[in-house]
């Protein structure tokens, strides 16, 4: 049963990847099968007494979702027309460290109305996710007294060059009540623990070759300063892919995170609960999803002159309440504040009140002053690539042009709520946040053709929160009675008329049972008929012969 429990918990991992801040959806985990007779009584009922409570909810965390060419590609709908409505998909989505805790008190299979899972990651390629192996999960009913928790040290892929991690632990818990359903002390707990982590050792989204003659084609300059920076690209160590060699590049096997554009040395956890809590003046519950993050600080281009330190000063956390009814259902949010430090001096700290900054990338432009040391890497933030401040180097004639720019925001808090009558009557309510977005952004200076707005994204602590309880809240009891049984359908049409005689072999059954009755009354009546005694036979001796 695990790996089945495992298979059909995976989906969930490429679901997460494309959540947007949508109430939480009124569906089943399993779609249910349409009846073939619409008047046809169900595949199955409950038996006995069933609980009253009702309640839909879930919350997913996950450390890090790298994202290339976002908003790019169209989703795909089953129905016509929806895809010109729906928000576009990144080209490749490849998350790490995922926990998930759903609640569906209306699931049609029976172990599906609590869902933990902790996943080491997943995979979605313009929208299809494969199915990936070692995520560790458990549902209920039945009810699960213990957690049940598990370990996965991820071995060596291709997609190291997008995200490498180190081990992974997880811890999942699901539970659900026979009797009175949601109402246990936590529906659904799903925690997922990183040792280390580092994302982008190249970005495939950018040219891997360094020499860029006839490629490159800046709108603003001419054909000599295009020439010009040409030639300054030949000269920098790699290709822009790597940023003019600061990342390490395709097949980059280092775990300390030297090499990557981002990398989370310490520790860091993903936890994920759905539960029910009080109603302040109501017997009933409502229903709360909750998603929380631990992570000390981060680093970008970790071990290069160009270093970066993000120190987080607050943990983010996304709590959703929904009690059934708009005016007492809530989203709360602590937002996170982080300090981007370089070369030992503050760039400046991101919060609600600045939730971005930009770290332009540059090269020297044609005719400044050579620097020895730095000729070979690009300019990146405050930095040259010998380490001296670019505003001293400005100072004695250093003229820059900016190629790209990393973007660093925070919180991008969205929630939205609305009246639901499906599968019942009440409120749902959902939000997503994201701790750090770091974005890849190309400028007009860089001339390469049908280039996207973003050539990546990377967001780490990316958080997803629904809850939907009935109006007036989730009943915590039991049915006094068991569900009627639907009545037996009425027969539909003309009754099938009798099959036609195609040959001899219906006329042979009734001949054998008549022949059958026979033999048995002949049977009968030599039995009952009175024995006739046997009569021993006369010997007659012959008569003697004369002499």
């Amino acid at each position: 049963m695990s790996r089945r429990l495992a298979v059909m918990a995976l989906p969930t991992t490429a679901v997460f990847l494309a959540m947007s801040a949508m109430p939480a959806v009124a569906q089943p985990t399993t779609p249910v099968p349409p009846p073939a007779n619409p008047s046809a009584p169900p595949p199955s009922a409950p038996i006995g007494p069933q609980p009253l409570g009702r309640a839909i909810g879930d919350a997913s965390t996950g450390l890090a979702v790298v994202r290339l060419l976002p908003n790019s590609t169209p989703t795909k709908a089953i129905i016509p027309g929806a895809e010109d409505k729906l928000p576009k998909q990144a080209a490749a989505e490849m998350g790490f460290g995922l926990a998930t805790a759903q609640a569906n008190s209306e699931a049609y299979l029976a172990y599906e109305k609590s869902i933990a899972q902790s996943a080491p990651g997943g995979f979605a390629f313009k929208g299809s996710s494969p199915q990936a192996p070692g995520s560790l999960a458990q549902t209920a009913p039945p009810n699960n007294a213990q957690p049940r928790t598990g370990g996965l040290n991820p071995p060596s892929s291709p997609l190291d060059t997008l995200v490498k991690a180190g081990l992974i632990n997880g811890r999942v818990q699901a539970q659900w009540s026979d009797t009175l359903g949601p109402c246990v002390e936590t529906i659904s707990d799903a925690s997922t623990e990183l040792a280390s982590l580092s994302a982008l050792n190249a970005i495939p989204t950018l040219p891997g070759v360094t020499d860029l003659g006839g490629v490159f084609d800046a709108p603003n300059l001419d054909a000599n300063a295009d020439k010009a920076i040409v030639d300054g690209l030949k000269n920098l160590t790699g290709p822009l892919s790597t940023l003019g060699g600061v990342l390490g590049g395709q097949g980059s096997t280092s775990t300390n995170g030297k090499g990557s554009l981002v990398s989370l040395p310490n520790t860091l956890s993903a936890r994920s609960v759905v539960r029910l809590v009080d109603i302040p003046g109501s017997k009933n519950k409502a229903v709360q999803s909750t998603s929380t993050l631990q992570v000390a600080a981060l680093k970008l281009l970790a071990g290069t002159p160009f270093e970066l330190s993000i120190n987080v000063v607050s943990q983010p956390t996304l709590q959703v309440t929904s009690t059934g009814d708009k005016a007492t259902s809530t989203v709360k949010y602590t937002a996170p504040v982080l300090e981007v430090v370089q070369g030992g001096k503050s760039l400046g700290k991101l919060d609600a009140a600045n939730p971005k900054l930009d770290v332009p990338i540059g090269i020297p432009l044609p005719g400044a002053p050579a620097i020895p040391g730095a000729e070979k890497l690009p300019i990146i933030g405050g930095l040259l690539g010998n380490g001296q401040g670019l505003q001293d180097a400005m100072s004695k004639g250093l003229q820059k042009l900016d190629l790209g720019v990393l973007r660093l925001s925070v919180a991008n808090l969205q929630q939205k709520g609305e009246d639901s009558t499906q599968p019942f009557k009440g409120y749902q309510l959902g939000a997503t946040a994201r701790m750090l977005d770091l974005q890849v952004l190309p400028t007009d200076a860089l001339g390469l053709p049908n280039l996207p707005a973003a050539l990546a994204q990377i967001s780490l602590g990316e958080q997803v929160a629904r809850a939907f309880a009935p109006t007036g809240g989730v009943i915590c009891g039991t049915a006094t009675q068991a569900p009627q049984q639907p009545p037996a359908p009425m027969p539909q049409g003309k009754a099938t008329p009798p099959l036609a005689y195609t040959n001899a072999a219906y006329q042979s059954v009734p001949m054998f049972w008549a022949g059958t009755a026979m033999l048995l009354v002949g049977v009968v009546l030599v039995a009952a008929l009175p024995r006739r005694p046997r009569i021993a036979p006369v010997r007659i001796k012959p008569e003697p012969k004369s002499g």
